[in-house]
């Protein structure tokens, strides 16, 4: 009777797996809603908040950038794809390890920064002295990457911010900035969250449409009177020269 009972509920429990679909996970505009991972659920609501990680590397192509790792958070499903925001970024523990040598001196620091669409980052960043420091020297170096990390982000908008980061402009403007004050070997955004999305929705400089429009208003409007009287006013002295020339042979 056991074993019959057993039978019986086994049949009865359904297969999860078949309830399950298969669903994209697309990245923000600013990586071009490359798709960044596929998943299975069951219900559309259960993807919601989920953090997907990826390599730069497989957004870019590059493999140069392939110690970039980058998070993204599911915010709203339509049909089979999910989009999702940019919550932050950290480089792999190996590449971090490479550039520690001894004699050296790593000064870490973490920095709240604010961006112009009132996007809230953490970074933090950390140099690599030539030879060691003295903690006077550090704290200038800490300073000045602080200074210089505020003042970029409040002129920039948080997709302007994170390129810059990612590409590693922003770690060649900060270390421009800390190497007159001692000797660096490197700086490095080590790893960014993102603890407030934009409040400000602001127009990126790449994402214009105006051109196209101006271009197809000035085909429209001159089009149709120059460009198709000139072209008839030709045929037709063509002709006229093409009639005499026609003639002679017969007379």
């Amino acid at each position: 009777m056991a074993k019959a009972r057993a039978r019986t509920a086994a049949r009865k429990v359904k297969d999860k797996w078949k309830t399950k679909q298969w669903y994209q996970l697309l990245a923000p505009a600013m990586f071009n809603k490359t798709v960044i991972a596929e998943t299975l659920a069951d219900d559309p609501n259960k993807l919601l908040h989920r953090v997907s990680s990826t390599t730069l590397q497989d957004l870019t192509g590059d493999f140069k950038l392939m110690h970039v790792k980058l998070e993204f958070q599911v915010t709203e499903v339509t049909g089979t794809q999910g989009s999702s925001v940019f919550v932050g970024h950290t480089l792999t523990s190996d590449y971090v390890r490479r550039l520690i040598r001894r004699n050296h001196s790593k000064i870490s620091c973490v920095f709240d920064v604010t961006t112009k669409d009132g996007a809230g980052i953490r970074v933090k960043p950390f140099a690599v002295t030539d030879r060691r420091s003295q903690s006077s020297q550090q704290t200038a170096i800490r300073n000045a990457i602080g200074k210089t990390l505020v003042e970029d982000a409040a002129g920039k908008t948080m997709a302007a911010f994170v390129q810059e980061m990612l590409n590693g402009n922003l770690a060649n403007k900060v270390y421009k900035v800390c190497k007159p004050i001692y000797p660096l070997r490197k700086i490095e955004i080590n790893k960014s969250e993102v603890f407030q999305q934009p409040t400000i929705v602001m127009e990126e400089p790449g994402a214009a449409v105006a051109p196209p429009a101006t271009t197809t208003a000035a085909a429209d409007a001159g089009a149709p009177e120059g460009g198709s009287e000139e072209p008839a006013e030709e045929e037709s002295e063509e002709e006229r020269e093409e009639e005499p020339a026609t003639a002679a042979p017969e007379a």
